[in-house]
């Protein structure tokens, strides 16, 4: 009977962590929208720069994150310390450890950020020549490449809703791109001499 009642009481949370899930994702989406249209503006107003601008979105905000820059002396009474097992370093671990919790050594460590770094370079050199939305596109289809290759690489089942969202962002796209509108004219062309 308890196994019975948990399943019930599960049922309807695991509901609303996904619905939390959805809203997060949706407020996300549409602070996006509106980052890249500030953005568009500031380009309009001040000129296109996108060094400046990944600077002031990448390495700046990264100094406000917990560890990534040390808390200055009358910030450091008002932290909680945290455990010592939270505060491990990468070099303190063992191979063996580094392996199951992905954490690279620092020697890799710039393998790991050039990368990132190329990707997050090229998106901001977009804002500067193309729409946000246009933005937006490039980059939704960057992350769908990116979950196709996580499928096929950790074998994971492509199942009838994945399929589902793979129509929804190629429809999407060419809806985007007016596809469309350029292949009617070919398609009635084709027709004709096959009619004559």
């Amino acid at each position: 009977a308890s196994d019975s009642s948990l399943n019930q009481e599960d049922g309807p949370q695991a509901f609303l962590w996904w619905l939390l899930g959805i809203a997060a994702l949706t407020f996300a989406l549409l602070m996006s929208a509106r980052m890249g249209i500030f953005q568009e503006t500031l380009y309009q107003k001040f000129g296109k720069h996108s060094k400046e601008a990944l600077f002031y979105n990448r390495p700046v905000p990264t100094q406000q994150i917990p560890g990534g820059n040390p808390p200055r002396p009358h910030q450091a009474s008002h932290l909680p310390a945290p455990p010592h097992s939270q505060r491990e370093s990468p070099l303190s671990i063992s191979p063996r450890r580094r392996k199951t919790l992905g954490v690279l050594p620092c020697p890799l460590l710039p393998l790991a950020a050039a990368p990132r770094y190329v990707c997050i370079r090229g998106v901001f050199i977009l804002t500067t020549e193309c729409t946000s939305l246009t933005v937006t596109l490039v980059v939704t289809l960057r992350k769908f490449v990116s979950l196709i290759f996580s499928i096929l690489y950790f074998q994971n089942p492509f199942t009838a809703w994945h399929w589902l969202g793979t129509a929804f962002v190629f429809v999407g796209t060419l809806m985007y791109t007016e596809v469309w509108n350029s292949l009617l004219p070919f398609l009635r062309r084709r027709r004709r001499p096959k009619e004559e």
